[in-house]
């Protein structure tokens, strides 16, 4: 649609447009990297187990591998050990017997339960179970292939892979993985009063901050960054920054999205035939954002972007809000929202009729359900509130007064 055919919408509203757009994304390509640079990237393919795991029955504590039936109060003889890595060599367990076990060791042959050694007391060549305890058929082991068996799925594709999925895959064996390439993501920081963080601001001037924390915000989401020059208030020229921004996968524009005289960016979209689905959503900080897609030209194939406020604040909003879910997509994640969760005020808190207010927030996790409270902030350019907070407090539009003890939304970042 034209800039004039859509408009302000809710965020639920603008929400479900960019995740119904995420689904329907073509698959991305692919590409196999060492395992240990696949920290991050998104799995391409399925990891199955190579083997049972565990591929034997597997003691889970240093102790003795013991028939459980024998303990009836008596007294078991020692006849030999077995440390992780070896298997026991002698006979299969006799009753009246009990070997002595490492943590990961293979259960011997015969023996069905392992009795801590914390839980004994020992003789030279003797062990007796201490006080009243008791000790049943498989204590303390993990039989043969109760966590994977030989060829089951172990990590699914579209699984983003971190520590755990890596040592998973380490464990089968894999030294190289496919993985989604990861999208590239133009960054264009508009306006006349920005200059490079390695100039001297002038007094009227800031530094170019958003493409900074944009490219960190990206490189977080699985997309890869590419900061495109400042782009002036003037029309040539930011046409001409974003045809060159036409080279990678998505587009985003900070400032220039609102009403002001000199802001173009939805003008100069326009001018290159862009489709609008929104032109802004009712929350706060945030609501000048803007999305769309500028069709196919000059050899490019169609493409997304977003025109986000210039504020900072009101820029990481909205990338956590409508940006992270696409590019998340784009990279081979499947199609889902923003990461929400519950916690409770510790303070009262003012919301704004009419609008959905995501407000920079702490969350404390020191008691049994965790609790959250507003940052004290200055407005949507404050950079240093922001930095304070580890989250955003969501509140809704058709309420004004919170007070300490209710629960609320936070989105997570």
């Amino acid at each position: 649609m034209s800039k004039a055919a859509v408009g302000v919408v809710g965020f639920d509203e603008a929400l479900g447009i960019v995740l119904a757009h995420a689904a329907n994304l073509a698959t991305p390509a692919t590409e196999r990297v060492p395992l240990l640079a696949a920290g991050g990237r998104v799995l391409a393919e399925v990891v199955q187990a190579d083997r049972d795991q565990p591929p034997f029955d597997r003691s889970t504590r240093d102790g003795f591998a013991v028939r459980a039936a024998d303990f009836a109060g008596g007294a078991l003889s020692v006849v030999g050990q077995v440390r992780a890595g070896e298997q026991w060599q002698g006979d299969a367990l006799k009753p009246g017997a009990s070997i002595e076990i490492m943590t990961g060791a293979p259960m011997p042959e015969g023996a069905d339960a392992v009795v801590m050694v914390e839980h004994v007391e020992r003789a030279p060549d003797a062990i007796r179970l201490m006080g009243q305890r008791t000790i049943r058929s498989g204590d303390n082991i993990v039989p043969r292939g109760s966590e994977a068996r030989t060829g089951q799925t172990v990590l699914a594709a579209g699984t983003v892979i971190k520590g755990a999925e890596i040592a998973m895959a380490a464990a089968c064996g894999y030294p190289t993985l496919a993985v989604f390439c990861r999208p590239t993501v133009a960054i264009v920081a508009t306006g006349d009063e920005l200059v490079e963080i390695d100039a001297k601001p002038e007094l009227q001037q800031i530094r170019n901050s958003n493409s900074y924390g944009l490219a960190s915000l990206v490189a977080e989401a699985g997309g890869d960054a590419v900061r495109l020059p400042i782009a002036p208030d003037r029309r040539a020229e930011l046409e001409e920054i974003i045809r060159s921004a036409r080279r990678s996968d998505l587009i985003l524009l900070s400032g220039g999205v609102s009403m002001g005289q000199y802001d173009l960016v939805e003008d100069v979209l326009e001018a290159l035939r862009a489709e609008f689905f929104f032109t802004g959503v009712k929350m706060q900080p945030g609501k000048p954002v803007v999305f769309g897609r500028l069709p196919a030209a000059d050899g490019f194939p169609a493409q997304f972007f977003f025109g986000l406020p210039g504020n900072p604040v009101s820029t990481q909003v909205t990338f956590h809000c409508f940006v992270e879910p696409l590019l998340r997509a784009m990279a081979g994640v499947a199609a889902i929202g923003p990461q929400f969760a519950q916690a409770t005020l510790s303070e009262d808190a003012t919301g704004k009729s009419g609008l959905m207010q995501v407000l920079p927030a702490l969350l404390t996790a020191n008691r049994a359900r965790p609790e959250v409270r507003l940052v004290s902030w200055q407005g949507s350019g404050d950079l240093t509130a922001n930095a304070r907070a580890n989250c955003y407090a969501v509140l809704p539009p058709d309420r004004q007064r919170f007070a300490a003890g209710d629960v609320i939304t936070i989105l997570l970042r």
